[in-house]
């Protein structure tokens, strides 16, 4: 194994495959049939191609692919490897509009004071049209290929967003409900403490919901939990953070999603709240100015 294809089995039949600052997440036994769980960002199927390669042997091909909620880093390789693998790839019925080329996803909001927000500027925003390899998840909470594991349907990051528990030993697969690093640090971007936080703010348009999904969680007493982004975190203190946390989701008051949410239903986003003047244009367009200022002034005086 190289660290091309870093495999990360934290837990009994669950394997977390770092893909730059995401997690997609390989469930199931050597040996017997497996799912993944998210694909990463695009142009990265290769890695994951290997990544389960080295976990499951040479052909490995999953049942299915799982879909916490279509963002750029979670689904950006699903249709790839769905047509890799000849696979088909499961969401939420409420995350379908933005995996059918029905809708875009609510534009981000880079305002917020953080690491996460300033380099949101640089991610899109932008649905994907899966065509028939998309397909919602069963009504009855099941998790096709997962024999033992549930979903449930945890919104606020997207309105269709889920997280998986496997009921016997209470493992979560949290996606973006929240995050187990501290995303707005720029220290922690490459450190990684671990710990409860809240998911990436500036794609998250609806706090109160947010809040609703990590109360349910925190209700499940989870022993172990994989998020999409920060590494996984194991033991009895898993459940002693999740609660500690519940409660205390910090809401970016004042901007954008802070203020209120972003509408969507079943055909996507419907409504959206008016956007917060981002200083940061002003700032670059400013500093640019003075720049050149100094340079003519440097040139008329012949330095």
């Amino acid at each position: 194994m190289t660290a091309s294809f870093a495999v990360d089995p934290f837990a009994p039949g669950v394997a977390r495959v770092p893909i730059g600052f995401v997690n997609a997440y390989l469930v199931g036994t050597p040996g017997e049939p497996w799912v993944l769980v998210d694909t990463g960002l695009p142009k990265t199927a290769a890695l994951t191609r290997a990544a389960a390669e080295a976990r499951f042997g040479a052909g490995a091909r999953p049942e299915a692919i799982v879909l916490t909620h279509g963002h750029f880093d979670h689904a950006g390789s699903a249709l790839a490897l769905a047509r890799a693998w000849d696979v088909p790839v499961y969401a939420h019925p409420l995350e379908l509009p933005y995996l059918t080329g029905r809708s875009d996803y609510a534009p981000q909001d880079p305002t917020i004071p953080g690491a996460i927000s300033t380099l949101s500027r640089l991610f899109p925003t932008t649905g994907y049209d899966f065509g028939d390899r998309v397909r919602a998840l069963p009504d009855d909470g099941s998790v096709p290929g997962l024999p033992g594991w549930r979903w449930l349907h945890t919104p606020g990051h997207t309105a269709g967003h889920v997280s998986l528990l496997r009921d016997d030993d209470r493992l979560l697969l949290a996606g973006d409900a929240f995050a187990t690093m501290d995303l707005d640090s720029w220290t922690a971007q490459v450190t990684k403490p671990k710990q409860i936080d809240r998911p990436p703010a500036p794609f998250t348009p609806d706090w109160e919901a947010t809040q609703a999904s990590v109360h349910r969680l925190a209700e499940l007493d989870p022993t172990a939990v994989g998020a999409g982004h920060g590494l996984p975190i194991t033991g009895l203190s898993v459940g002693t953070l999740l609660r500690a946390y519940d409660g205390h989701v910090e809401v970016p008051v004042g901007h954008r999603y802070g203020r209120a949410p972003a509408v969507a239903d079943e055909t996507g986003i419907v409504a959206l709240p008016p956007p917060v003047p981002d200083p940061l244009p002003l700032k670059l367009a400013a500093g640019a100015a003075a720049l050149g200022a100094a340079l003519v002034w440097r040139r008329r005086a012949g330095w």
